[in-house]
């Protein structure tokens, strides 16, 4: 008589999960780790973190060195990089982020919100542009830079409240920390349709974003241009960061005829003109304050 009894389900979302808490364990600041400090950081058995580590690296999610320390393996960055929000929006845009990044020779950059943080999934750095602290796969506050101002206005209210219930991170002495001061800002943001970050992440970077829109007509992403301070107002800049979004915005609707075909270019009048002035505006002038 056949066996009636029933295997036992296999429980794998507990192994997903630790598998998972081993892999956010890397950060841009530990890119690589032994197995203890894996296991630290993880906060799990060394036993536990070495079996998983081990199958990570099997699939390739993982790498090991020739000193036996982990990194991120190339087939995870495969992976990720077919993340529709990511990988596809980020091509689509970039034809016009070059464009922008030409005409201007600043810090362009092309973020998405993800909960109540920025994440950065592209950046051109500008020749001779001013430092900045954001990297392409980072995270940052929606609360100071450019770029996070705009996802916060356009977010949905509960996310807007979450994130105005606090803490709010200081980086500078002019960043915003008070619910009372980002709500103002907010308003000012979709009453004008471009957010400004003065000082507010470095004291020596003005950043200036705008909302790109999908078909529907939602926010779903934001494209910014960062400069020294002094070297250009945010009304000079503001029209050069609205084109892009627009064009941006364009292509992303289904409706648009030729898609990328539909962007400004450097040849355009009025963006050589103004970016011209932003170009003249260098060497920077800076806050001595």
């Amino acid at each position: 008589m056949p066996d009636q009894r029933r295997a036992a389900p296999e429980r794998t979302g507990p192994v997903v999960a630790r598998a998972l808490q081993i892999l956010v364990a890397f950060t841009a600041h530990h890119r690589v780790m032994t197995l203890s400090e894996l296991s630290r950081r993880a906060r799990m058995p060394i036993s536990t973190v070495h079996r998983l580590a081990t199958e990570l690296v099997a699939c390739g999610a993982l790498e090991r060195d020739s000193t036996g320390s982990y990194h991120i393996g190339l087939r995870l960055w495969e992976i990720g990089s077919l993340a529709p929000r990511g990988q596809g929006l980020r091509e689509l845009a970039l034809p016009f982020l070059e464009d922008l990044s030409q005409v201007t020779r600043e810090n362009v950059q092309l973020a998405v919100r993800e909960g109540t943080e920025v994440v950065f999934i592209e950046r051109i750095a500008g020749t001779g542009a001013v430092p900045v602290l954001t990297r392409v796969g980072g995270r940052f506050a929606l609360t100071a830079t450019g770029v996070g101002l705009v996802l916060l206005a356009y977010a949905p209210l509960d996310v807007q409240e979450q994130v105005l219930a606090g803490p709010i991170e200081r980086y500078t002495e002019r960043t915003m920390t008070t619910a009372g001061q980002l709500r103002a800002a907010l308003a000012q943001v979709r009453a004008h349709g471009y957010a400004v970050s003065d000082r507010q992440v470095t004291t020596d970077a003005l950043s200036v974003a705008a909302p790109i829109h999908d078909g529907p007509g939602d926010v779903v992403a934001a494209v910014s241009i960062v400069v020294h301070y002094g070297s250009a107002s945010p009304q000079t800049l503001a029209p050069l960061v609205q084109t892009s979004a627009r064009a941006i915005s364009r292509a992303l609707s289904p409706s648009a005829p030729n898609g990328p075909s539909a962007a400004w270019k450097p040849e355009d009048h009025q963006t050589r003109r103004i970016a011209g002035t932003v170009q003249r505006g260098r060497p920077p002038v800076r806050d001595t304050r």
